[in-house]
C-alpha cells in the first residue's frame, strides 16, 4: 500500500513539474496561444486522470496486484462494516419480519458472471429457475445498464419487472404473469425519451472512431450507451479516452462514466437506478410506506445510487457482489454471482 501511495504520489509530483515547465516555456507567448497550450496540457491531466481510473476499478487489474494492497486490517475492518449477507441471512430476514420484500437485482456480475463478450454473458438455467422462484414470492425487478430487450432475451422470464438502460426504460410484467396485486401490468415508464435520436447517433458516430482500436466494443442501449474495453490493451486506453471525448464533446447533454471496463454514455438527466427503485416501489404501493423491505443486489458503481437511497430512506438493504474492498452504500456483501 505504501508503495502504491508513493509511486502515485511521484507521478503527481511529475506531472506538476511538467505543468510547471511547460508554463515557464510558454510564458511568453501571445494570450491566445498561451491559453491553447495550457488547455491541451489540463486535457492531458484529465486523460491521465481517466486512465488511472479505468486501472483503479479494472478487477483484472485489482487482481495482478500484490494481495498486500489491502492490509489484513483493511479487509477485516472492510468485512465487519460489509459482512456477508450469507453470513447475516438470519438478521436480514428477521429485519424484514411482517414486511413487502421487494427484489432488484442487477444483471452483469450479479446473476451472470463478468465475460470479455458481452453478449455471451448468459446465466446458468439454475439461476434462472431460483430467479422464477424468487418471482413466487416477492415482486422481483432486474435493473440494468443494458437495454431491456438485450437483458430480456438473457432471463426469458416474463413474470418480472425490467428496469433497463440504467432505470430509463421500465416495463411491468408481461399481461397475466404477475402473481402481485399490486402491480400495474400496463406499466411503462421511460423519462429520456426525448433523447433516443441523439443516442442512435452517438453510437454510430462511437463506432466510427473506434474501430482503429482493437478490441473495442461499443453497444446501443436504447437510452444510453456504452463502450466495453475488457478487450483492449492497457497500452491504448489514452487512445480510447481521447477517441470517446473527441464524439462526446459535441453533446453537451449527456455525460460519461465508468464502470467496470467499460465506459456508459448517458442523459444528462436527474435520473439513475436510485430513481428507477423509487418508482417502481411507487408504482407497487409502497412509496411512502414503512411496510416494505426493498432489497437491491448489484455489483457495480452504477448500483450506488440504488445502494444510496435504500440507506437514505432507511429501508431494506443493499448488497454489493465483490471479491475486493471497494467504497459503498451497500450494507452486506456477496463474493460473487454464485452466492
Amino acid at each position: 500500500m505504501v508503495s502504491f501511495v508513493v509511486e502515485k504520489s511521484q507521478r503527481m509530483s511529475a506531472s506538476q513539474n511538467l505543468v510547471s515547465e511547460a508554463t515557464r516555456s510558454i510564458i511568453s507567448l501571445p494570450k491566445k496561444k498561451l491559453l491553447k497550450n495550457l488547455e491541451i496540457i489540463n486535457d492531458g491531466e484529465r486523460i491521465n486522470a481517466w486512465v488511472d481510473s479505468m486501472r483503479a476499478s479494472s478487477p483484472t487489474h485489482l487482481k495482478s496486484l500484490p494481495s498486500s494492497i489491502f492490509s489484513q486490517q483493511q479487509l477485516s475492518s472492510w468485512i465487519m462494516q460489509h459482512p456477508s449477507a450469507l453470513e447475516m441471512f438470519e438478521k436480514i430476514t428477521e429485519a424484514s419480519g411482517g414486511k413487502q420484500i421487494v427484489m432488484f437485482l442487477d444483471y452483469d456480475g450479479t446473476l451472470s458472471p463478468i465475460v470479455d463478450d458481452p453478449d455471451r454473458a448468459f446465466m446458468s438455467s439454475k439461476m434462472r429457475r431460483t430467479i422464477k422462484k424468487l418471482a413466487k414470492c416477492f415482486p422481483t425487478a432486474i435493473v440494468t445498464g443494458r437495454c431491456i430487450d438485450k437483458v430480456y432475451n438473457f432471463v426469458k422470464l416474463a413474470e418480472l419487472y425490467y428496469a433497463g438502460s440504467h432505470g430509463m426504460d421500465i416495463k411491468g410484467p408481461a399481461k397475466g404473469f404477475s402473481r402481485h396485486k399490486r402491480v400495474k401490468q400496463s406499466l411503462l415508464y421511460q423519462p429520456a425519451g426525448d433523447y433516443l435520436p441523439i443516442i442512435d447517433e452517438v453510437y454510430r458516430q462511437l463506432l466510427e472512431k473506434t474501430k482503429s482500436t482493437p478490441g473495442v466494443k461499443v453497444e446501443n442501449h436504447k437510452f444510453c450507451t456504452s463502450v466495453h474495453f475488457r478487450c483492449v490493451d492497457e497500452k491504448k486506453w489514452s487512445e480510447l479516452v481521447l477517441q470517446v471525448r473527441s464524439v462526446l464533446k459535441e453533446y453537451p447533454t449527456l455525460k460519461l462514466t465508468q464502470g467496470r471496463k467499460v465506459f456508459e454514455i448517458r442523459p444528462m438527466i436527474e435520473w439513475d437506478k436510485g430513481k428507477a427503485l423509487e418508482f417502481l416501489l411507487e408504482s407497487l404501493g409502497f412509496g411512502n410506506s414503512n411496510n416494505v423491505f426493498p432489497v437491491y443486489i448489484g455489483d457495480d458503481r452504477t448500483d450506488e445510487d440504488a445502494f444510496k437511497m435504500l440507506r437514505d430512506r432507511g429501508e431494506g438493504c443493499g448488497i454489493l457482489v465483490s471479491k475486493f474492498p471497494k467504497d459503498t452504500d451497500a450494507s452486506y456483501c456477496l463474493q460473487d454471482p454464485s452466492q
